[in-house]
């Protein structure tokens, strides 16, 4: 399967939850969509989605009712106040919640048709290593990992990165600081990912951007819309253009999506 040439798929990973990946996820679509781009957002954790909740959107339908056959994805698209289209997931499903390798691949291929007018689709991969994490992650043309200075996180998107690197999906891949004090916190960070993984997977990873830590955020959270919309001055929204920024710099790899079937 491959999407429109123009189309940039950005998947947004994170060894464990907890760490801001569909914060990220929201608030770089919107970034994006505010700097002239037609930006698509994937909710590509099934299983516990919220995505809409982070845009303040009413859902009546989702993924599952596409799987059901009750509607078409066209059908469940919402376009969002920050103009960023989502594709909502289901929240509380433990089948969508474990969608085999298969599974995952053929949902893709139905985006195929509908990202093709689109500059970027960013997909919010669900936390972990499953199958259908590693497939979303193996079809996109760059893989943010997202980590925060804590031991359990830097752990796990090690095993993560060390998985990709496994399943040949180590090109175009990228460590995302987030809740860092600073600049300098996310380069002591990234340094000290980095030294691990060459030490142990001779691999070097290199560094997107990053996330300060930001009272904002969370009120943003509370009312529902992304920091980048409703408080722009931020330090975190801030961040968050600079990496929309970083994003759009970036060549688009001459290899869209790996052929899933």
């Amino acid at each position: 399967m491959q999407l429109d040439p123009k189309v940039r798929v950005i998947g947004v990973a994170s060894g464990k939850g907890g760490v801001g990946k569909t914060t990220i996820s929201v608030n770089l679509a919107t970034a994006l969509a505010k700097s002239g781009k037609t930006v698509m957002l994937l909710d590509g954790d099934l299983g516990l989605a919220n995505a809409q909740l982070a845009f303040g959107c009413q859902v009546k339908y989702n993924f599952s009712h596409v799987l059901a056959g009750v509607k078409t994805l066209e059908e469940i698209i919402i376009t969002t106040s920050s103009g960023v289209q989502l594709v909502p997931g289901a929240s509380g499903l433990q089948e969508l919640a474990s969608l085999t390798s298969l599974q995952a691949g053929v949902m893709l291929q139905g985006y195929e048709s509908l990202a093709a007018d689109y500059d970027y689709l960013v997909i919010d991969i669900a936390a972990g290593i499953s199958d259908s994490v590693v497939t979303f992650l193996q079809s996109c043309d760059y893989r943010f990992i997202i980590c925060k200075d804590e031991p359990p996180s830097f752990a796990d998107a090690y095993a993560m990165v060390k998985v990709l690197k496994k399943n040949a999906a180590g090109d175009n891949l990228y460590l995302l600081p987030n809740e860092v004090s600073d600049e300098a916190h996310a380069f002591r960070l990234h340094n000290s990912f980095n030294n691990v993984t060459n030490r142990f997977l001779d691999f070097s990873i290199g560094m997107i951007g990053h996330v300060v830590e930001d009272e904002a955020i969370p009120m943003a959270w509370k009312k529902a819309q992304p920091v980048v919309q409703l408080y722009p001055t931020s330090p975190a929204a801030c961040n968050f253009r600079q990496l929309a920024k970083n994003v759009n710099a970036l060549l688009k790899p001459k290899v869209n999506l790996t052929e899933l079937t």
